[in-house]
């Protein structure tokens, strides 16, 4: 029998079917790989920083004090009973890390195209890898948050205890929203282009400087599709003893979880073709 003959098997760049195509299945499997991103992402972005860390302390403490000025002093915003400037920081905070996940995750697969055309491994690693490395300065930030809770006398309570479960939040919203965004921007590159105005829009939507109180009716339904509606206001219940966010954060965890579950989707579908379109 010639070489030829011979029964071969096709090893192809691209996801298999049935049980090993599991998503998340095999996201477990390549945690290291995830490490591994995470990892590097995180030493690119500090590598020869002048700042370093101090970077993610003095560029919300800037932006809080023009939020201050204007929202605070001149349009004289309610803050839910809050000093204003702790109640900003915690805004701030929530959109930091939510932004930054987002804009990295976005583009990581097009950043990695040279590997991506070269060996398969489980495509989510990657975005997923991407969206952790922010969580360092979310707990970076959260030192600030404490600091400022004792210049103005807010003391915590045992609903500290819930901010494990707002981070978890954060991380979720950020990842339904970077799987779409990361599998659209390999087919369609003008993506990578529209993520900072949407991103700069998707700010001023959301309530970092403003409470969300300051609506009602189905005008208050709406602003709570967007998920860090209800994500923001948990966590300044947790960490800062403000009203609890009633049904706004329920439409914002569903609206978590219907991104999360079709990013998902779309995601599983479209990796399939990442090795010749990218």
């Amino acid at each position: 029998m010639s070489t030829l003959d011979r029964t071969t098997e096709w090893v192809e760049n691209a996801p298999g079917s049935g049980r090993s195509a599991r998503p998340l299945t095999e996201l477990w499997r390549a945690r290291e790989l995830v490490g591994f991103f995470a990892l590097r992402d995180l030493k690119a972005r500090y590598k020869q920083a002048a700042l370093g860390t101090a970077w993610v302390l003095v560029q919300p403490i800037a932006v809080v004090a023009a939020f201050t000025l204007v929202f605070d002093r001149l349009a004289g915003i309610s803050s839910e009973g809050i000093p204003y400037p702790l109640f900003a920081l915690t805004g701030l905070v929530s959109w930091t890390y939510f932004s930054g996940a987002v804009s990295r995750a976005s583009t990581v697969l097009v950043g990695d195209s040279a590997l991506i055309t070269k060996v398969y491994f489980p495509r989510l690693a990657a975005p997923v890898g991407a969206i952790l490395p922010p969580l360092v300065d979310l707990g970076v930030s959260l030192p600030l948050v404490v600091l400022f809770m004792f210049h103005y006398g807010v003391s915590p309570t045992w609903r500290v205890l819930a901010v494990p479960v707002w981070a978890l939040l954060l991380v979720l919203s950020a990842a339904g929203v970077s799987l779409w965004l990361s599998a659209l921007n390999v087919r369609y590159r003008d993506v990578q282009h529209a993520i900072v105005p949407l991103l700069q829009l998707w700010l001023f939507v959301s309530p970092v400087a403003y409470p969300s109180t300051l609506l009602s009716g189905w005008r208050e339904l709406a602003f709570a599709v967007n998920p860090l509606t209800g994500v923001i206001g948990f966590g300044r219940w947790s960490l800062l003893g403000a009203p609890w966010p009633g049904w706004s954060l329920a439409v914002s965890l569903l609206s978590v979880a219907v991104l999360l579950a079709g990013g998902l989707q779309y995601f599983r579908r479209a990796q399939r073709t990442f090795a010749d379109v990218i």
